[in-house]
């Protein structure tokens, strides 16, 4: 699998190449999905004459090889990483305000050392043909019935961002008892390696509904797939991804040009397009038809450090999943 990554890696870094002039090249390691860096990249090429060469790993997957490369960086720029993971990993990264900072919402902003790129919600989605809309899971307390064992598709916390923080949803709604909410419903998941196969998953009908990001689920919705996103009743996070500038990188300048063009006005309407993702910019709308924030019972989310630690919090995530 890491083999077949850095061949795909290769391949999507190779495709940008063309049309980039003179004005060097920038190293972006991204979770971001193969159809967005491919939607994306070219723009940046072809907007700055800066080269893109794009590393496409899993969340963390992506802080573990920035760590492993400190003495000797080779990326410039983190592009799209959950902030939690940011925010752990702040000892690797140069603390940068891109130009573009007034216009990010501050209710996205918690630390100097990364900015927030775009606002991720997390959702229920539903196949239609598997699962009635009388029948389906309203909060994440129905989610641990008996009826959806092997029916609920999740990624694994251990690889995904947006899986772990969908976790700490679930420990910060039910407090105390949070591991033992967690667990019932983690027993009947059926686990993905990444939160871009979970609707694909809900959609092929190997799972009957699964938690994802709501630009994941729209994709496929927009795409025709047979499936509905639904918003638990009793608490989502709004949480950001965020893009930030590696420490001692080797094009440190371009990193910095990469980060204004990804958080431009511009751009971030780009991702609401292309994406279905939600802006942190104060000044551009929100994608299709999705809810507005305000209608959604957002939770403000327990701290990584609250949890005792990324280490700590997955050994209980690989219990609870019984791994």
């Amino acid at each position: 699998m890491k083999a077949l990554t850095g061949i795909l890696a290769a391949a999507v870094s190779l495709a940008f190449i063309g049309g980039a002039s003179a004005q060097g090249k920038v190293v972006l390691y991204t979770a971001h999905k193969t159809s967005l860096v491919q939607a994306l990249a070219p723009v940046f090429e072809r907007e700055t004459g800066i080269k893109a060469e794009v590393i496409q790993l899993g969340s963390s997957e992506v802080s573990r090889r920035v760590r492993a490369e400190a003495k000797a960086p080779k990326a410039d720029v983190i592009w799209s990483a959950t902030g939690s993971l940011l925010t752990e990993n702040a000892d690797l990264l140069e603390p940068y305000e891109s130009k573009e900072a007034a216009s990010i919402d501050p209710r996205f902003k918690s630390s100097p050392a990364w900015t927030p790129y775009t606002a991720v919600i997390y959702v229920l989605l539903q196949n239609t043909r598997m699962v009635p809309d009388a029948e389906m899971p309203k909060t994440l307390t129905d989610l641990a019935a008996a009826k959806w064992k092997g029916k609920i598709a999740s990624a694994r916390a251990d690889n995904s961002g947006s899986a772990f923080q969908q976790m700490m949803t679930v420990l910060t709604v039910f407090g105390d008892q949070g591991w033992t909410r967690y667990g019932e419903i983690a027993k009947n998941f059926v686990l993905t390696e990444s939160s871009g196969a979970v609707p694909r998953y809900v959609a092929d009908g190997e799972a009957a509904i699964g938690l994802t990001l709501e630009d994941n689920a729209l994709e496929y919705k927009v795409g025709g797939a047979p499936v509905k996103i639904a918003y638990l009743a009793d608490g989502t996070t709004a949480s950001p991804d965020g893009v930030a500038l590696v420490k001692g990188g080797p094009n440190a300048e371009n990193g910095k040009k990469f980060i204004d063009w990804a958080l431009s006005k511009k751009t971030q309407e780009l991702l609401v397009k292309e994406a279905g993702r939600r802006s942190v910019r104060t000044d551009v709308a929100g994608p299709g038809d999705v809810p507005p924030l305000a209608s959604l019972k957002l939770v403000e989310l327990k701290t990584v450090e609250e949890l005792g630690g990324t280490q700590a919090a997955l050994e209980r995530w690989r219990k609870a999943v019984g791994q």
